[in-house]
């Protein structure tokens, strides 16, 4: 099957983009890296009456360090957002999770913010996103707002956005020295969608007991989700092997995944508690007071 007809657009810049968005509103699709938007198209699953190509803004190519936190432009490939000194450096967790998407040639053409706009719950940089506390920072010609990850992503394929604002970047908060972070994630094939995603960061005090704790999960509901309750219990908890176990449980009764003949929710729920303890496992094995 191919695409429904559409009027092709190629803005040469930001403000004729959102000049084409705010001409045609909800008629109008944004086209970035079209790993997801050109399989709809042929499918007919999308068929927008103005398809806006993003590929010549180069300005929405970006990477920038500002000291507490990493500004990442909406265009930038996954390959950039994998490789980038200043995300490995400032934000690694972004970086490891970004080196899981599919296979080479779909980082080299997917984009950060095709990936949040999409908002597939399984999907590894809402994930990130919002398990970090990133912000969305978004743009009109009515002006500019900024939005929490967690607040931007309301459910599979739906965000807080309207139909003439454009998503120019994100904003994630530089990780601290000394934490340690991990990513991990189950799918049936390698580079196929997750059916279940773990990120976490770890923070341990000379003890070895745990100070901060941030666990998301993704594919177990409509968008990605930060385990708090789980995260709080953990801090001033040695994560000996009991404790990952127990920790690692209680992600799993947290979440409540629907049923599906296919994925059964039991099947997440221990996904998620195997991959938490793994990830947990990880990031603490070199820690000489931690034993498990």
């Amino acid at each position: 099957m191919k695409p429904a007809a559409f009027t092709f657009h190629r803005p040469g810049s930001v403000d004729e983009a959102l000049a084409l968005l705010a001409q045609h509103g909800a008629a109008a699709k944004a086209l970035g890296g079209g790993q997801s938007l050109g399989p709809m198209l042929n499918m007919r699953l999308a068929q927008p009456e103005h398809l806006i190509d993003l590929n010549d803004l180069i300005e929405l190519d970006r990477v920038i360090d500002h000291g507490e936190w990493v500004e990442v432009g909406a265009l930038t490939r996954h390959h950039r957002v994998a490789t980038a000194p200043e995300i490995r450096q400032g934000v690694p967790l972004l970086a490891d999770a970004a080196a899981t998407i599919g296979h080479y040639a779909i980082r080299q053409r997917g984009t950060l913010g095709g990936s949040l706009v999409q908002a597939d719950p399984a999907a590894q940089l809402p994930l990130v996103a919002v398990t970090l506390g990133a912000d969305v920072m978004v743009r009109s010609r009515r002006g500019r707002r900024t939005v929490a990850a967690a607040e931007f992503l309301r459910a599979i394929m739906s965000v807080d956005l309207a139909g003439d604002e454009l998503v120019t970047g994100v904003c994630f908060p530089r990780q601290p020295d000394g934490e340690r972070w991990a990513f991990d994630l189950f799918s049936r094939r390698h580079g196929d969608f997750a059916i279940v995603a773990v990120a976490l960061t770890l923070q341990l005090d000379d003890a070895g007991a745990i100070v901060a704790l941030r666990l998301g999960v993704g594919g177990v509901g409509p968008v990605p989700m930060r385990l708090t309750a789980v995260e709080q219990r953990a801090v001033g908890l040695v994560p000996d092997g009991d404790t990952i176990l127990d920790l690692a449980r209680n992600a799993a009764a947290a979440i409540t995944p629907e049923d599906d003949p296919l994925v059964p929710a039991k099947y997440r729920r221990d996904l998620v508690e195997t991959l938490t303890a793994r990830a947990l496992r990880r990031v603490t094995a070199d820690w000489p007071e931690v034993t498990t």
